[in-house]
């Protein structure tokens, strides 16, 4: 693959990552916040925040995220206005929180059906159990999902020191290529942590093409992502 062409790289997430709900979800858990008193300007910039970063490694958005941008922004300039003593309008933020809880419910749901066996159903993708996951009793583990996996990512962006940023100029391996060198670590290894798929000499440009490989691989169905949930670290293992 030519330099060009893997510039203009895009990992189209639909159907297999979040949406924007989730990434509201996302915020408001992160920042440790009651859905029903939604700080509307902090969880807007953030949201924002995120969009950018996506749009700047290429990762395709889906025109819903704009649609949840175009609304928090609405939200938050409403929230700016002054209030009135006598206003019996509702708190403007519950054009959001109603229709979070609505989902909230509906994902839990579905989350308590997708556990259920079916009979005579052979065309589901393999579920981890605990012994493929090779964790103690005593450990739990969540599923990760894109913006875990996002705030992980940016962690590792921040070590790298500016000498080492992203050089356009030079050759660099290819998405394509990179799946191919994960592929074989995870066929020797079995299983390993996010933090080791990133050598500490990599440059900038290296870190952005291993990561847009590993959400290749999570949409192939390779590879499936988990977080201890008291140690926070993240571990793939390959299917």
């Amino acid at each position: 693959m030519t330099e060009e062409t893997e510039e203009i790289y895009e990992v189209h997430l639909k159907d297999v990552f979040e949406g924007p709900m989730d990434l509201l979800i996302h915020l408001i858990k992160k920042n440790e916040v009651d859905i029903y008193d939604i700080p509307i300007s902090l969880v807007t910039d953030q949201y924002l925040q995120y969009i950018d970063w996506m749009k700047s490694m290429n990762i395709d958005i889906a025109g819903d995220f704009l649609v949840m941008a175009a609304t928090l922004t609405h939200i938050k300039s409403k929230m700016l206005l002054p209030a009135h003593v006598d206003d019996e309008e509702d708190d403007p933020r519950i054009e959001i929180t109603r229709p979070l809880l609505e989902y909230l419910q509906m994902k839990s749901a579905a989350e308590r059906l997708s556990e259920r066996d079916i009979l005579g159903e052979d065309t589901f993708s393999r579920i981890l159990d605990k012994k493929d996951l090779q964790i103690d009793n005593e450990e739990r583990v969540i599923k990760v999902g894109l913006f875990e996996l996002m705030d992980a990512f940016q962690k590792l962006l921040e070590r790298i020191p500016s000498s080492r940023q992203i050089d356009l100029t030079t050759d660099r391996i290819s998405v394509k290529e990179r799946i191919n060198e994960l592929i074989d670590i995870f066929e020797k290894e079995g299983s390993v942590t996010f933090d080791q798929l990133f050598d500490a000499n990599f440059t900038k440009s290296e870190l952005v093409v291993t990561f847009l490989a590993i959400l290749e691989m999570v949409k192939m169905a390779l590879v499936s992502i988990v977080q201890n949930v008291q140690s926070g670290i993240i571990r793939l293992f390959y299917l």
